[in-house]
């Protein structure tokens, strides 16, 4: 055999170790969402920042950086995260109680959601979400073997007071929308976990009031349901995004006005390049370009799912399938927000929105999601 024939096995075989299922939905994802940033964003930057570059720059250096964490999540043994479960909780914690006590935490509408150290910044809910999702997977699995799992305060009671620690200190921030996900990411790992539904259920029962009490405890809240149930009644403040989002799609239609000639991000739709991404996809790209998205996500979710049932090993199955719920979750609140479906919830469209932590968060997702997909087969 030549040299040049045993290179091309070589390169095969390294092609053959990452799962191309999953991989080419995220890069044409990543690809597209770098596009879009580009035309999104442009006008805004060349107002602030004097170059229609800035958020494009900024967008494919993450990029390339999630690309590397993407590889070297992938060959980085997932049971590694069982030894690490602990020390993520902790640290989980920590980021979590500096916004409220240290003076790091950076507030903007209203809201202390940000960690800021020099030049970089973080969201703590994201790294929390992460942390969480590892712990319940951890614990779940070994209650699983020990044959405990359907015990109410072995397999329920510890895994709901961990939540509970991390929705209240989320919740001080205040931000109610990432504890609503990060409760409905719970509740999903322990059901197929294993949990009692008696238990679950209970749990819902004595939520419901909470999350109604809540939901209109507070006048801002209570305006943003008003808001989402008739936009159209208040066009000039809370119901503003949304009708521009709406007015997005439509004039969109089937084949979009074209890349790049979009009218409602110019500085009519707030925020274009992060959390309304989705609309200005819908508007230069039309029905036809929503359907590619949605098809890429169906692939990837799909490719999730199917690795979480054919893991023989609960810490795997239940992180891949903690992973996928937390990725199908934010696609669908965000582009239920921008679409009108669903109340205003400033969250990020996973490898099309601009954000580096997001990026490099659903990046790691994914290496991890192939290693396990690859462990199973071994």
């Amino acid at each position: 055999m030549t040299d040049n024939s045993k290179g091309m096995r070589a390169i095969w075989k390294s092609a053959l170790d990452y799962d191309v299922r999953l991989l080419f939905p995220v890069l044409f994802l990543v690809g597209i969402g770098i596009v879009m940033i580009y035309s999104a964003s442009s006008a805004l930057a060349l107002k602030k920042f004097g170059t229609d570059y800035y958020f494009l720059k900024k967008q494919a250096f993450f990029s390339l950086i999630g690309i590397v964490v993407l590889v070297i999540c992938r060959h980085v043994p997932y049971r590694l995260f069982r030894s690490l479960t602990y020390p993520f909780l902790i640290l989980a914690l920590i980021f979590l109680i500096s916004i409220q006590v240290s003076g790091f935490g950076f507030s903007a509408g209203g809201a202390t959601r940000w960690l800021h150290w020099g030049s970089f910044s973080f969201q703590p809910s994201e790294v929390a979400r992460f942390a969480l999702l590892i712990y319940l997977a951890y614990s779940l699995s070994n209650k699983i073997k020990a044959g405990n799992i359907r015990d109410f305060s072995i397999g329920f009671l510890p895994h709901v007071l961990v939540l509970g620690v991390f929705t209240i200190l989320i919740f001080l921030q205040p931000d109610f929308g990432s504890v609503v996900i990060l409760v409905a990411i719970a509740w999903i790992i322990m059901f197929v976990g294993g949990v009692r539904i008696l238990h679950l259920l209970t749990s819902l029962a004595f939520l419901l009031p909470l999350v109604y009490f809540f939901m209109f405890h507070a006048a801002y809240r209570i305006k943003r349901i008003m808001t989402f149930m008739d936009p159209w009644q208040y066009p000039q403040d809370e119901g503003y995004q949304i009708i521009h989002s709406l007015m997005a799609f439509g004039s969109g239609g089937m084949w979009g006005t074209g890349l790049g000639k979009g009218y409602q991000k110019l500085f009519y739709l707030p925020e274009p390049h992060t959390d309304f991404i989705f609309s200005v996809i819908g508007e230069e790209l039309g029905l036809l370009g929503v359907l590619i998205i949605l098809g890429l996500y169906v692939l990837i979710l799909w490719r999730g799912i199917s690795i979480s049932g054919n893991t023989r090993d609960p810490f795997g199955a239940l992180v891949a399938m903690g992973l996928t719920t937390a990725l199908g979750l934010q696609v669908l609140v965000n582009m239920g927000v921008s679409l009108g479906l669903l109340p205003t919830k400033g969250l990020t469209l996973p490898f099309l929105s601009y954000g580096g932590t997001s990026l490099l968060i659903n990046m790691a997702s994914i290496g991890i999601l192939m290693n396990i997909g690859a462990a199973k087969s071994r």
